[in-house]
């Protein structure tokens, strides 16, 4: 493994620091090349593709799959009046899932994926890196140099490179963009609390059918008691059933596409003209306001859909691309077929058409099949929920909440147990308060259609910024997309108080939640920037920082990338001593899914070395854990120490910029013979290139003749040698770590409006207040933790 030193200014700190960047011990473009490639689609052989296409149908399709328990109930309410209504509800159903699932999705919106992750605030990772619209600036260059950080280039004049300074230009479109990713996001949490009280209910509803005596409330209450134990078991993870789910979902599949074939040749045929888009006119025209109000119901057809994309991370895009083409589409299209065809003979029975065109013979198989296709495609659209939740904690959209993991052998299994137990009190009051199945159907279609919204708008902007593709491509995609969505979407609004007020009002909440954390956030983060400590005043104090300087290691914690934080000024300013060496840290999250574990840590030097202040940003992705990286600090001092044996070997060189006199900038690429943490042994020549604009002022080094653990009386560490700076380090990390967090209080400035007190002296001021603390999510022994108190006027 290969290392990279660098000279870099620092934001307002006009000293320059030394940075390391690990990189793998091959030449460093070739390298980048091989493992950005490592990260996209591998080729896969055949046999496999078919394995992994079974394996993704529980995990992928179970949402999708249930959906004939309850469309032409949602669809006929009341009944149906002739066989052309049925036909036309058919034909309108068929091509909703031939444009939608199959078109839009699985052929275009899944190749749209980042590096196999699928999800809204995936494809807002991608956004982000082809242009500048993240809203916290808490970037810097070498980030962009991560294997991981994959993009595209453009040329200056084109479509794709005028649209991103359009963005960039424009804080108001950042903002809109954002809101735009956190109203999907808010969405695909309602679906994650509809989505199960729906399934479970419509599957316990083939007891009443039957049964038919039986009271209404009894049905409620099995599936309350079925999803109080699908919740509470949620905390053991999915990873030791997860084998049953692809068998189940198959199974279910395979019954609900027999079922159809034996109702097609049982009830006739004729049901099969639905295929002819003619219907579709005639249905609209003949049900008008109805027809039109209907589509509510039909949409719940391609329900599921949006799962697919976000459930995408643990399959190859063939795999899932084979399984529906093969399996789900044609199964799908064989159930609704055979259920209209025994609607045509049984207008009556629209209420449980499902259950009542299942052969007498296998009834209660497939009654059991169906409540465990339920609870599966539950559990598919909550690992999605808790997936979602993960990313926009990630990009700070959401409050610190604990997140575990479930499964030591796919990082992507997650639990978090908050959200968990908030979707389902909120599910158990949905299935018990609605009156009937229909309006959780409203609730579910509304839910739905603006999730798929958030989606198409998304995907302009990728078409346009990642593939850059052609503008008629783009209008294409644009307008089949919106008149087909937005024809549901207004179906929906009327039946906004029958049900589909409960999404909005969910999604609304969770709206401001996520808003007014990010904003709060951001205000946070400014203030920092603002506030930085100049350079000058730390090298004003002198090495000692006109403190006492106790053995130790103080790693004071920041968000600010660059620059010295505010935090450190306030603590020197209130206490008489400071630890010999002092480590800024930054914990910060990347657009990409991952960073790969040899490139997650850079350190940098503040100041003379005789200081011995550091800086190490630990850099993640939306799918990486903080805590689960037990080792944490540990590999945080590896990463000091090698940092300080290659600036050893660059003795000759400058040590920082401020000590030139034309502030050149210095880059060195060494190669030198020291073992990195995986005990590999790096080449022995050293090459460095210096770019300068005229001669380099050399920085003496003092006389390496005081013992590295000595410390004067005037709290000064003495200057140490270069090749003696890593054991000196070994010996305050002996003498004690602590852990210096900001326990900081945001209020609002006087002079600011109502609805920004409202937001950050009551609403963010409650959050920051029931979260988790900064010490828990890093996992800081509470022995070694020292709070800092601040308050921020933003």
């Amino acid at each position: 493994m290969g290392t990279r030193v660098e000279s870099d200014e620092d934001g307002d700190n006009k000293g320059s620091m030394w940075e390391l960047d690990q990189k793998l011990d091959q030449p460093m473009d070739e390298e980048a090349g091989r493992l950005r490639n490592m990260y996209k689609e591998k080729k896969f052989s055949a046999l496999l593709i078919l394995r992994l296409a079974y394996q993704s149908l529980g995990v992928v399709y179970g949402d999708l799959g249930t959906s004939p328990l309850y469309v032409f109930y949602n669809t006929f309410p009341k009944g149906v009046k002739d066989e052309d209504e049925v036909l036309g509800a058919l034909s309108l159903i068929i091509y909703s899932l031939t444009l939608v699932p199959l078109l839009k999705y699985v052929f275009v919106v899944l190749r749209a994926n980042d590096n196999g992750q699928g999800g809204t605030f995936a494809l807002y990772s991608l956004l982000c890196r082809h242009a500048k619209i993240n809203t916290i600036p808490n970037q810097h260059r070498t980030d962009e140099e991560l294997t991981t950080y994959s993009r595209s280039t453009f040329h200056e004049r084109s479509f794709a490179a005028k649209t991103k300074r359009w963005l960039e230009e424009r804080e108001s479109w950042k903002s809109a963009i954002l809101i735009l990713v956190l109203a999907g996001t808010c969405m695909v949490i309602g679906d994650g609390i509809l989505t199960p009280a729906i399934s479970v209910l419509s599957a316990v509803g083939g007891i009443k059918v039957n049964q038919p005596n039986m009271n209404s409330s009894v049905v409620v209450l099995v599936a309350v008691v079925i999803l109080v134990g699908f919740f509470s078991l949620q905390h053991y993870g999915t990873d030791r059933v997860s084998w049953l789910f692809a068998p189940i979902v198959l199974l279910w599949f395979l019954l609900i596409g027999g079922i159809g074939i034996f109702n097609i040749w049982k009830h006739g045929s004729r049901v099969l003209k639905a295929f002819s888009p003619v219907y579709i006119y005639h249905y609209f025209k003949r049900g008008g306001k109805k027809g039109w109000t209907s589509l509510g119901g039909i949409m719940l057809s391609i329900t599921g859909t949006e799962a697919l994309f976000a459930d995408l991370a643990h399959f190859p895009v063939s795999a899932v691309q084979l399984a529906f083409t093969l399996v789900v589409f044609p199964c799908l299209l064989l159930a609704y077929s055979g259920q209209a065809a025994y609607l045509m003979n049984n207008m009556t029975h629209s209420q449980d058409s499902f259950y009542r065109s299942i052969p007498e013979s296998i009834y209660w198989p497939v009654f059991v099949v169906a409540t465990a296709a339920a609870i599966v495609a539950s559990q598919a659209t909550i690992t999605a929920t808790f997936s979602i939740v993960k990313q926009a904690l990630a990009h700070g959209c959401f409050p610190r909440v604990k997140v575990v993991y479930t499964s030591k052998k796919f990082a992507g299994q997650i639990y978090i147990p908050d959200i968990n137990w908030i979707l389902m009190i909120l599910c158990i009051a949905v299935t018990a308060g609605f009156e009937n199945q229909n309006q959780i159907g409203n609730a579910y279609g509304t839910a739905v259609v603006i999730v798929m919204l958030v989606t198409t708008f998304l995907m302009i902007l990728i078409m346009i910024l990642v593939w850059r593709c052609h503008w008629i491509l783009v209008l294409a995609f644009t307008c089949l997309s919106l008149i087909v969505e937005f024809s549901y979407f207004f179906s929906v609004i009327f039946k906004v108080d029958q049900g589909g007020w409960v999404p909005l009002v969910i999604a609304g909440a969770f709206l401001v939640i996520m808003y007014v954390w990010h904003y709060g956030t951001l205000k946070r983060y400014e203030f920092e920037m603002h506030s930085k400590v100049s350079m000058a005043w730390i090298l004003g104090l002198g090495p000692s920082l006109g403190l006492v300087r106790v053995p130790g290691i103080g790693l004071v914690y920041t968000e600010l990338a660059s620059g010295v934080p505010p935090i450190f000024s306030h603590f020197i300013t209130n206490l008489p001593a400071i630890h010999s060496v002092v480590v800024f840290v930054c914990v910060k999250y990347l657009p990409v899914y991952t960073v790969p574990e040899e490139e997650r840590f850079l350190v940098k030097r503040i100041g003379p070395k005789n200081y011995h202040i550091f800086r190490c940003v630990a850099r993640y992705g939306y799918k990486d854990l903080h805590k689960k990286d037990d080792e944490f600090e540990k590999k945080l001092f590896d990463n000091l120490s090698t940092f300080v044996k290659l600036e050893s070997m660059m003795e000759g060189c400058s040590d920082s910029d401020e000590y030139s006199l034309y502030g050149q900038e210095t880059e060195l690429l060494p190669r030198a013979g020291l073992l990195n943490n995986n005990g590999s042994t790096f080449s022995s020549n050293v090459e460095f290139t210096i770019n300068s604009i005229d001669s380099i002022v050399q920085v003496r080094s003092p006389p390496p003749h005081v013992s590295n653990n000595t410390v004067r009386s005037s709290g000064q560490v003495s200057s140490q040698t270069e090749i003696d700076e890593v054991e000196f380090l070994n010996n305050c990390r002996d003498a004690g770590v602590v852990h210096i967090l900001g326990n900081t209080v945001v209020i609002a400035r006087r002079d600011s409006n109502f609805f920004k007190k409202l937001a950050v002296d009551y609403i963010y001021a409650f959050l920051r207040k029931i979260c988790r603390e900064n010490s828990v999510i890093f996992n800081v022994p509470h022995e070694s933790l020292l709070n800092v108190g601040q308050i921020f006027s933003v």
